[in-house]
């Protein structure tokens, strides 16, 4: 087999002959179990180092569009979904319209993950195995039972947190849950939030009538509060914006300060799944045993955003006038969702699914910062790097936030205000980047441009 690759723009070859390769496989130039030429034999047809066609294979291994036979070579997976394949097709093909939107080549949002990535295959045999008149009722509001027994099977070999599946309820995001729990404590509850801190979470917690007060973070993660509160929210895997991770001294002087004055913590492990350096840390549910912690989890990074499949753990002093106060409520989420689910965590494709999304999500953000490193001079500071799907850019004196917005979307990026995560507003002038939704060509691509107009 020959492959046609031409070489253009700035980007590492490695990256140029990834993305032709899955262009062809999405376009169908290239059809399931055709075998593509060795890596050695492509780097003469190409006159590239071996190392770069391993380079450039390895990532199309890690996605699943290729797979390797021992002592063979490598193969094109087979693609199974004409009605993706005819989506993506309507995408490469569709004209340009005059919605704004269309100007924005690299949006570099926090929110994205790698949808190519998703094991179709298998969850479309899981959906049709469920999808049938016997699940078409609403499930308990509580969420269905085996799912329940799952992620509690799930976090306690995860995270280390043991609970019963009776402490565990089902929602269809963090703010649903939040709203519930707000509700549930009643107007008169003063909470603590992380300054700086998740906008969406301040907003749910004040609508609800509750009052907030801002607790300062610092290196170590969010300080011990001064004031009197009632509940405390967290994100100590990955501080949501500034990326820090709570040290074992903060949390454990965090779980004495809540024994001490009687205080619930909300411990909001949003994307604790995708670590990169450092060894891991137990969550404060695990120090504490859900005495004073109540523990949300998601599956919106790990697996869709999309989805809206979200959990809260709660201690079990709290399981039954939880119930009580919500029995006339009916769920939020699909029942047909939630056995698919439940059963995707049984058969260990979750674990193999997240195995899979580490590797990619480590390739993405290594390109991230050596695009950084490689376009940027050290005026700009990154932080947050140990974890996460997201990094914050601390920008020179010379270019505020606003600026650099206005800049980066005049060439077609967007990025975003770190600013609106403050209560009290910061003179920092910092950004979100973030790249779980972006290909390796784009991201490098789209941070070289950056460069060519933040630069002074």
């Amino acid at each position: 087999m020959e492959l046609s690759i031409s070489f253009t723009g700035n980007s590492a070859k490695y990256i140029q002959i990834y993305e032709e390769i899955k262009h062809s496989i999405l376009t169908k130039r290239l059809l399931a179990h055709e075998q593509l030429p060795s890596k050695r034999a492509l780097a003469q047809m190409l006159d590239v180092s071996v190392h770069t066609i391993k380079e450039a294979y390895e990532q199309l291994l890690a996605e699943g569009y290729i797979y390797s036979k021992e002592r063979s070579g490598y193969y094109i997976a087979p693609f199974e979904f004409d009605w993706l394949q005819q989506h993506v097709e309507q995408q490469i093909a569709a004209p340009s319209t005059t919605n704004p939107q269309d100007d924005i080549q690299f949006d570099f949002t926090n929110g994205h993950v790698d949808n190519e990535a998703f094991p179709y295959a298998v969850w479309h045999k899981l959906m049709k195995k469920h999808f049938n008149c016997d699940n078409l009722s609403t499930s308990p509001w509580e969420g269905e039972t085996v799912l329940r027994m799952e992620i509690a099977r799930y976090v306690e070999r995860s995270r280390g947190v043991v609970c019963d599946a009776s402490q565990v309820f089902i929602y269809s995001g963090t703010q649903s849950q939040l709203l519930a729990l707000c509700l549930f404590l009643g107007s008169t509850t003063r909470v603590g939030l992380e300054e700086p801190g998740f906008k969406r979470v301040r907003a749910i917690i004040q609508q609800c009538g509750l009052s907030t007060e801002a607790i300062p973070v610092d290196n170590s993660g969010i300080t011990l509060p001064l004031k009197t509160i009632h509940m405390l929210y967290t994100t100590p895997a990955h501080q949501f914006p500034l990326g820090m991770i709570m040290t074992m001294e903060r949390r454990a002087a965090l779980l004495q300060w809540a024994i001490s004055n009687e205080t619930l913590i909300i411990e909001d492990d949003y994307d604790s799944e995708f670590r990169f350096k450092g060894l891991p840390i137990p969550s404060l549910a695990k120090m504490d045993q859900l005495q004073h912690v109540i523990y949300f989890g998601t599956f919106s990074k790990t697996l869709l955003p999309s989805l809206r499949i979200s959990y809260m753990i709660l201690p079990k002093s709290l399981v039954a006038p939880f119930m009580t106060f919500h029995q006339e409520q009916k769920s939020v989420v699909s029942k047909v969702d939630q056995l698919v689910l439940a059963d995707f965590l049984a058969q260990g494709q979750f674990d193999k699914h997240l195995a899979k999304m580490r590797t990619i999500y480590r390739k993405k953000q290594q390109a991230l910062l050596t695009s950084i490193s490689q376009h940027f001079s050290n005026d700009f500071q990154v932080i947050g790097e140990k974890s996460g799907l997201h990094i914050v850019l601390k920008l020179p004196h010379y270019l505020t936030e606003k600026k650099a917005i206005q800049l980066a979307q005049e060439v077609g990026i967007r990025v975003y205000p770190c600013s609106t995560a403050y209560q009290n507003g910061t003179n920092e002038a910092m950004v979100i980047i973030g790249y779980g939704g972006l290909t390796l060509g784009q991201i490098n691509d789209g941070i070289a441009l950056l460069a060519s107009v933040w630069q002074r």
